[in-house]
């Protein structure tokens, strides 16, 4: 969900580069609108240009059209839904949580995601027919998703090996559209499965297998309140002993720190006293967060388009804007300890070092195959390909290495929990 609000003047160093200028169709209430398909795609052999994909190719047709399941529950009219995480564990098993899938109108390609139709039908939504991003009424488009293969695996060549229908009714509530984000500790040896319900304020964890052992948040109430209550809640990120802290989020305006076992410790962050001058410490949609080597948390606050750096004990290190136009999604460190953001304003694939300076970024916005839009996660296997889950164009995409390309410029490798 992308959110309008005033640009700001904060009074930091910029970072050393400029985002490439992106210029975007918006609805009237300031969303992404989906970009016609009409474009032509240019050659991947052709001379010159920008690097509109930069070190990669895209893999395509994948992931694989789901088959219908032993449920009953028949795909022919349904697409994929607004795909609001992916999480690599294994080339061979890449974690989808979509918000539910979407119907496809009359005469429709199958599986065609919802950027790609013509006529166009907006961006693929997880919200309900009639029901805004904060529950609020709001027009009735005419037609409704519904909660099936919400979380789901595939494998490398994007066929469905797992999938947990079992859990889809834990966000059906009223006002419920679906998971916000999904991961996996990287210093867990039982490989519990997080998962993040922002409109419900609930995040869930989850045994491998699929058995609900945790719930933190109270289910449809909004709050700040420890553990208890939150406030749309977005992200997770651990250190080495288990401890945890939990980005809270769109509407909270705090980062909060858990024990390994759940038990609320502190918390830090407030609301911008001036929105025109938002100083550290003061948050606008706290949407992601990263944990480098040393211990620094890198905390995502979109609303006033920067990153803000704290210690572990929330004291505040440093922080830096990353553009006019940008509005940073997700985030993640790699292992060679530089910060890649996924941006939904510039609709591009950013590299930064630690102390805030830009290096690289490629992409641009659009529906069609390999642009991005609403690029809400981002993730990378141990081979180097690179998923993108869009919550506007409703697909998550897989990006493969070209050959040669120049290392510097692929998204490091993850932290992840190894024997």
């Amino acid at each position: 969900m992308l959110m309008t609000i005033k640009l700001p003047t904060i009074p930091l160093r910029p970072a050393a580069g400029l985002f490439a200028l992106a210029t975007l169709s918006c609805t009237s209430s300031g969303r992404t609108a989906a970009v016609s398909t009409s474009a032509v795609m240019p050659s991947s052999t052709e001379r010159g240009g920008q690097e509109e994909f930069g070190p990669y190719e895209l893999v395509e047709n994948w992931p694989q059209p789901l088959a219908d399941g032993p449920d009953g529950v028949k795909h022919a009219g349904w697409t994929w839904g607004s795909v609001g995480a992916v999480y690599a564990e294994t080339p061979d098993r890449i974690w989808i949580a979509q918000r539910g899938e979407l119907p496809l109108p009359a005469g429709a390609k199958p599986w065609t995601p919802y950027s790609q139709l013509t006529p166009t039908r907006g961006n693929a939504t997880g919200n309900g027919d009639g029901v805004g991003a904060t529950c609020e009424a709001v027009e009735k488009r005419g037609w409704e998703r519904r909660f099936h293969h919400v979380i789901f695996v595939v494998d490398r060549a994007g066929k469905l090996v797992q999938s947990w229908p079992q859990h889809d009714s834990l966000f059906v509530a009223p006002c419920g559209r679906g998971p916000h984000k999904i991961k996996m500790s990287p210093y867990d040896p039982e490989k519990h499965v997080w998962i993040f319900d922002d409109q419900l304020h609930v995040i869930y964890k989850f045994t491998y297998d699929g058995k609900l052992v945790m719930t933190l948040g109270t289910r449809g109430q909004r709050g700040r309140d420890g553990g208890r209550l939150f406030d749309r809640p977005t992200d997770i990120a651990w250190l080495p002993d288990g401890t945890f802290f939990i980005t809270d989020g769109y509407g909270g305006t705090r980062v909060a720190k858990f024990d390994k076992d759940g038990k609320f410790l502190m918390d830090w962050g407030t609301p911008p006293r001036d929105p025109a001058r938002p100083g550290p410490n003061e948050f606008n949609t706290v949407h992601s967060i990263a944990i480098s080597n040393d211990r620094r948390l890198f905390v995502v606050d979109r609303g006033h388009r920067r990153i803000q750096v704290f210690d572990e004990n929330g004291k505040f290190l440093d922080m830096w804007t990353t553009g006019v136009r940008s509005s940073p999604y997700a985030h993640l460190i790699s292992t060679d300890q530089f910060l890649w953001i996924a941006d939904g304003g510039t609709m591009r694939i950013v590299k930064y070092d630690l102390s805030g300076h830009y290096l690289y970024g490629w992409g641009g916005p659009g529906g069609l195959p390999g642009q991005l839009n609403g690029p809400h996660s981002l993730t990378v296997d141990q081979e180097g390909n690179l998923y993108t889950a869009e919550v506007f164009a409703g697909r998550v995409q897989k990006f493969r290495p070209k050959p040669g390309a120049d290392r510097s410029k692929i998204v490091g490798q993850e932290l992840r929990y190894t024997k």
